[in-house]
């Protein structure tokens, strides 16, 4: 029976002391990004890695030719000067207060206000209306 009661002082004395003689509890990261063991980058790049499931997407096996090029870039003109004409209309040396331009099946409205501009753009071939309202800025003269 003694040694059990001095098996249990010597339990009790190792847990306080233990217990007693502990450390502090420093936090360190893990990824170097933010300030961890820059021996870890390799190991994280590999489990990122590993875990991506994203796949780039197939590149078309058919390339444009030179015919669609050249019209994919005249169309791109013409809708740019459209977008010049659009912009003269509106803000250029004798801007109106409303007007209408149609382009192919793009009809763009534009009404001036107090305070701002009002911009719709219908693409007749979808039924889809795009509505931009630009503030007009007072310069001082």
């Amino acid at each position: 029976m003694l040694n059990c009661k001095v098996l249990i002082a010597v339990c009790a004395s190792a847990v306080l002391a233990s217990s007693a003689a502990g450390q502090e509890l420093v936090y360190q990261p893990n990824n170097p990004s933010f300030g961890g063991n820059p021996f870890n980058s390799a190991h994280l790049l590999g489990v990122a890695n590993s875990q991506n499931g994203y796949e780039a997407p197939e590149e078309p096996e058919d390339q444009q030719t030179q015919s669609e090029i050249f019209l994919r870039q005249l169309q791109s003109r013409l809708l740019s000067g459209l977008a010049g004409q659009v912009t003269e209309a509106i803000f250029g040396e004798d801007p109106q207060d409303q007007g209408t331009i149609a382009f192919d099946d793009q009809v763009i409205n534009f009404v001036r206000g107090l305070d701002s501009v009002t911009i719709t753009v219908d693409d007749l071939t979808l039924g889809a209306t795009t509505t931009i309202v630009l503030p007009i800025f007072a310069t001082g003269s």
